[in-house]
């Protein structure tokens, strides 16, 4: 029983590697000029509109008058393209860890039953 719970979250934390990983294209993309700021802003937040309502999220922390997390008048501003990108790479190493340690876990629990 406990393999199929470490399978299954070997699955959501492919998932969420998924998302990073496309979080931290567009993001390089809008770097790299090869989209501009208000398709990039939209495509993410988007992404993440539609995760928090799958997650029943009610909140979500949006600054008044921005339309989104990612506001494409204010990404290239005091940084925030960076501290974006480097949001998504923690989350990213962060997720990874837990990839490799449920799938030890899932493993040690295949080898006792």
């Amino acid at each position: 029983m406990e393999a199929v719970v470490f399978v299954f979250s070997l699955l959501d934390c492919c998932a969420l590697i998924f998302l990073s990983v496309y979080f931290i294209i567009t993001l390089s993309d809008l770097e790299c000029d090869y989209i501009n700021a208000r398709s990039c802003c939209s495509k993410l937040n988007k992404v993440r509109h539609f995760f928090a309502h799958f997650l029943a999220l009610k909140y979500i922390m949006v600054p008044s008058g921005n339309m989104g997390v990612f506001d494409p008048t204010e990404i290239h501003n005091r940084g925030q393209l960076k501290s974006h990108m480097k949001e998504a790479m923690i989350k990213l190493g962060f997720h990874l860890l837990c990839f490799f340690m449920y799938l030890y876990s899932m493993i040690l629990a295949l080898i006792n039953d």
